[in-house]
Order: C-alpha cells, then structure tokens, then sequence
C-alpha cells in the first residue's frame, strides 16, 4: 500500500475526521477565499511570523493565545491595525491554548511555542481538524516524534514544520542540480548551525533562570543547554539535506552517532559578564560547545552535522556541502566543482551555476519574498504552509520531516551518552519510504 492510500485508509477510519490526507497538486486557479489562522505563542518568532501573514490580503486571525499578556495584546494590535480581524486573546494560563483549538472559526494555527509544549500543542490542533504550521524543532523527544506521526496520520489532519532554510535560494537552486544528475550519484552531505546565540540566551540583562509568570527565550532555551548533552537544534540544515537525499521518499536515515566537546562557553560568559551572585555562576551546563552528528542512510550516504552556538564567534551558517560522484557544492567558500564543466582541479564561482538552476518560484516571488525575514526564506514557507490549507492538501514539508530531523536530538544524546556509539534511526514511515515521492517539488508547486 503507498502512502495516499495508506493515509486515505487510516484517516478515512479516524473519529473526528477533519479531511483525508492527499498528494499535494498544482492549484488550478487561483484560490482568494479567506484563510482563518490562529497563533499560539507570539514571542519573538511568532510575531515575526504574524507580521508576515499580515501582509497577505487573504488571511483573518481571529484568535491569539500567549501566557505574556504583553505579547497577546500587542500582537492583537497588530492585527487591528492591519484590518485582519478583532482577535480574542487567550492568557488564562498553559491550556489556554486548547480553548483556541476548539473554536470552529479557524482553519490552522500557528506554533511558535517553546520546544517542549510542540507536541501537545501540535497534537491537540490536529485532532481538533487545524492545520498545523511548526516551529522547530517539532519534538524533543522520540516519543513525542511517534505523537505528532501517529496524530497526523489517524486524523488525517496535516502538519508542516517551519524549516525555512529549505527555501533558502542557493539551496533551491542545488535541489535543481541534484535532481538533474549534475553532481552525479551523491555520497555525502553536510549542513549545521553555526551561530552565536549569546544574545538569545543571555537576554534580559544577562539574567536567566525560572522567571515567574513569563517564560522568556533566555529562560527555556538555556535550560535544554544546562540540561541536555545533545544537538539541539538539528532543523537548520537537515531539512534541506533531507530533500536532495529523498529521505523518507526513496532513501531513509539508518543510525546515528554524536560525539560532544568539553562545555566551557557559558560557564566562561556568565563569570565574565553575570557578576559573583548570578544564579548560574558555578552551574553545570551539559551540553557540549561544539556537538557532530554523523547519519548513514539507506542508500549509502553519510551525513555530517556541527552545532556550535556557545562558544564566542562569528555567525556562520554556511555549513552546506553537498557531493557525489560528479562533484561538489560548498556554500561556505561559495565554490562548486563539476567534472566534465569546471577546468581540471579548480574550482568554479556558484553565482553561473545559481542563475542557471535558479527556482522559478523565487523568481516568481522574489518581489513578495524581500524583507520577508531571514533573507526571504520565511515568505516562502508561510505562502507553501497558506496554499496547502486553501487546497486541502499535503504541505511541501511534511510530518515526516518534521520526526526525521527532531528525531537527531534525542538520539544524539543517547549516542553521547553511550560513548559515541551508534544508534539506530526509527522509520517514521513504518517501511512506506521504499516507494513515497518526493512531494517538495517547488518547480510543480504552482504558487
């Protein structure tokens, strides 16, 4: 049985049933009926993603959930300045957002939440027959990856997790030359997150800690790196290593092993700027400053992922590198070789390469995508996340990528844990990658 009919059977079986799960396909006219969307969670991300879908003119937010009072009202205004409802506010405590869930006015939700309410959050919305949109990563734990499958797939109700570098332009454009052979059979990828994220989780004045009543960026955040001995944040890059391997569609990731350095770059940060009675002065963070994954898959590839956001540095989240046996691609010195095109032994510029297997919905959208947050790439993923929702379809990114890259975090803990030895990756498919699709065919979209 293949995944559409999978889904159609399971969903078609399910109570509450929202819609049944389908291929996404090119829309055939253009859809301008109203998108009814609520936001969970309007912190700092989330009101960036609420300004974007602000400045669409078929979008109304009829609802707002937040614990911060501050951050619900002020995203109320803005909805009532952009003219795109009178949203009711839900505050009254962690499941407020349940209420949201429920009302029958909306079509999707927004999350945007701290990693540990994703799944239930997520969970409660699909089978309440919303649309879920997802920041990442979507679990912190592999059970809460089976929680968000299992969920999707009895409801039939879709998920799509907000992995925006997926649409990141020069990666869409190496998408086009894998899938047009030019680098050959590929054997190896790499991606990471290598970003200075001081001024994240030492926020408000270099105070972190339980703060009461508000849960803040610099709290949660910094908690999972004094807690957690793993690669926490894995999405940035593997979403779009996902693609050009086809995993879960053709390919699927096999075992994992992490190894973690000495943790020194926030013990060393708050001696140096929290002053002698800073509550973590003498903490024990866990995780390790500089944290390697390496994946093996299926079809013989390895995969290589570095997070590295404690230690001082400039911010570098140029880690992509794609290879097969007919060349390579590096984002980092923006160089590419290509056997039988590139003279013998020397690199080529990837700017001829870029203009050439340029995606045409970024030249379609490239107007729309300017200033849309992170280089335009979060235009892209809120308007694919939108046109799902209007035709009833399978977002671009789905349930499965959303599992197959959270699913790195506890494994790679497991893995340090154990050593560095090798763990063994779940099918989140239960065997359906052998013959699913790919359904990330931003050429075929058609928005």
């Amino acid at each position: 049985m293949n995944r559409k009919d999978f889904l159609k059977t399971t969903s078609a079986s399910a109570a509450g049933l929202a819609f049944p799960l389908k291929s996404f396909h090119v829309p055939t006219k253009k859809d301008d009926r109203l998108v009814k969307v609520g936001f969970i969670g309007t912190g700092s991300r989330g009101t960036g993603h609420l300004r974007g879908i602000l400045n669409r003119n078929d979008i109304e937010v009829p609802a707002i959930c937040d614990l911060d009072s501050e951050n619900a009202a002020r995203a109320k205004q803005m909805v009532l300045d952009a003219g795109r409802g009178n949203p009711e506010l839900y505050t009254d405590g962690p499941d407020a957002y349940k209420k949201l869930v429920e009302r029958d006015d909306l079509d999707a939700v927004f999350i945007s939440t701290p990693w540990e309410y994703h799944v239930e959050q997520s969970v409660a919305a699909m089978r309440a027959g919303k649309y879920v949109a997802l920041e990442i990563p979507a679990a912190i734990s592999i059970e809460g990856c089976w929680d968000l499958v299992n969920t999707c797939e009895e409801t039939g109700v879709p998920l799509m997790p907000l992995k925006n570098t997926c649409y990141q332009r020069d990666v869409m454009a190496v998408l086009n030359m894998v899938r047009e052979g030019l680098f050959g059979e590929l054997v190896h990828a790499q991606c990471g997150y290598q970003h200075n994220l001081y001024g994240v989780l030492f926020r408000d004045d270099a105070q972190f800690g339980p703060h009461e009543g508000r849960a803040r960026a610099s709290n949660w955040r910094t908690i999972h790196n004094l807690k957690r001995n793993a690669l926490l944040y894995p999405d940035h890059g593997t979403g779009a290593v996902g693609h050009w391997l086809d995993i879960h569609r053709g390919n699927q990731y096999l075992t994992l092993s992490a190894a973690a350095s000495k943790a020194k770059g926030l013990s060393n940060y708050v001696k140096k700027h929290g002053g002698e009675n800073h509550p973590y002065r003498d903490a024990d963070f866990k995780k390790g400053d500089i944290v390697t994954a390496t994946l093996t898959t299926a079809n013989g590839e390895t995969v290589i992922i570095i997070h590295d956001t404690t230690l001082p540095r400039a911010d570098n989240n140029k880690a992509f590198r794609v290879q097969g046996t007919n060349g390579l691609w590096q984002l980092e010195a923006d160089r590419i070789y290509i056997e039988g095109r590139s003279r013998d032994h020397r690199w080529d510029e990837f700017q001829p390469y870029q203009d050439e297997f340029d995606s045409s919905v970024w030249k379609k959208h490239e107007e729309d995508a300017r200033g849309a947050g992170h280089g335009g790439k979060d235009f892209f993923i809120r308007n694919a996340f939108i046109e799902s929702v209007k035709q009833k379809t399978t977002p671009p990114i789905d349930v499965y990528d959303a599992a197959s890259s959270a699913a790195i975090v506890a494994l790679s803990e497991q893995s340090i844990a154990n050593g560095g030895s090798a763990v063994s990756f779940p099918d989140f498919t239960r065997g359906k990658w052998v013959t699913n699709k790919p359904i990330f065919l931003p050429e075929e979209l058609g928005y």
